[in-house]
């Protein structure tokens, strides 16, 4: 029996893993954006004096990824 050729072309599939690799980019542009905007809250809070950057950091990623595992 004759097998089914793949009609698809190569720009098709480059297209594809474009489009994934945009939505994961994407994703992580929003995640980064999302830590870094609780990290900096986080230092307003305590009126940008004391604390740690990479502190703030670590514990707002913390806590925004928790956040997204709870739903």
């Amino acid at each position: 029996m004759a097998r089914k050729k793949d009609t698809r072309t190569t720009s098709d599939s480059v297209n594809e893993t474009q489009s994934s690799k945009g939505q994961n980019t994407a994703s992580a542009d929003q995640l980064r954006k999302m830590i870094a905007e609780s990290a900096y809250y986080r230092a307003e809070q305590r009126g940008f004096t004391g604390g740690n950057p990479v502190e703030d950091w670590i514990v707002a990623e913390r806590e925004i990824k928790s956040q997204g595992r709870s739903h």
